[in-house]
């Protein structure tokens, strides 16, 4: 089951936070197809959040088809976001550590690595890459 967590400092609405977060269990593989979210009393307790929070989040999550509340069971995944496989995630995270590794060693601090790869996401989105 996947457990949520907040950046309150992110600038991002605690709504869009849960979603963004199904979204990326679902894309790394760890969130299926019918596996359950934890109930908004459940994430309600461990993050001190608004219960409307999270059935907001949830009703964003069911209105894009990705899961659909079951009355007295729960909310349970329907369905995964198509992508690469678990294992290409891992390899490709393994590259990009080795890459950050070199970009740190270089000199490029937190900020710079975000520039740096800001810009080739967009160069790659223009040239239909990405």
């Amino acid at each position: 089951m996947i457990e949520f967590n907040l950046d309150r400092g992110s600038g991002v609405s605690t709504y869009l936070q849960l979603v963004h977060q199904v979204k990326q269990a679902l894309r790394l593989g760890t969130l299926r197809p019918g596996d359950q979210l934890p109930t908004a009393r459940e994430v309600v307790e461990s993050l001190a959040i608004n219960p409307n929070t999270v059935l907001k989040a949830y009703r964003e999550l069911e209105r894009e088809g990705l899961v659909e509340g079951r009355p007295g069971m729960g909310t349970f995944v329907r369905q995964g976001i198509a992508g690469a496989t678990l294992a290409e995630h891992t390899r490709l995270r393994r590259g990009l550590e080795a890459w950050v590794r070199e970009a740190r060693a270089a000199g490029l601090d937190q900020e710079d690595l975000r520039a740096l790869f800001a810009v080739v996401l967009s160069d790659a989105a223009k040239e239909g890459v990405a």
